[in-house]
């Protein structure tokens, strides 16, 4: 079993191991569920992953407008 120690602020620090395992990076949210006599942390969604396809375009771009839009923005970031 991986343990880890509580700051005084209440801070804990999650093993290498488990963050490289479970895809935990500096900035992503955990939540905490009681479950009986045990505390389970787990991964949450960040906010982008959460409302991903909730939004609807109201219209389409086409291939072309697409390419326009991304030769405008090189022509910007080759200005600023």
């Amino acid at each position: 079993m991986l343990s880890s120690s509580v700051t005084t602020k209440g801070q804990v620090t999650i093993p290498v191991e488990l963050r490289e395992r479970f895809g935990i990076k500096p900035g992503d949210r955990v939540g905490f569920v009681e479950e009986g006599d045990r505390i389970v942390l787990q991964r949450q969604e960040t906010a982008i992953k959460a409302v991903f396809g909730i939004v609807k375009a109201s219209k389409g771009a086409t291939l072309e407008r697409m390419e326009e839009a991304i030769a405008a923005g090189r022509g910007r970031h080759a200005r600023g």
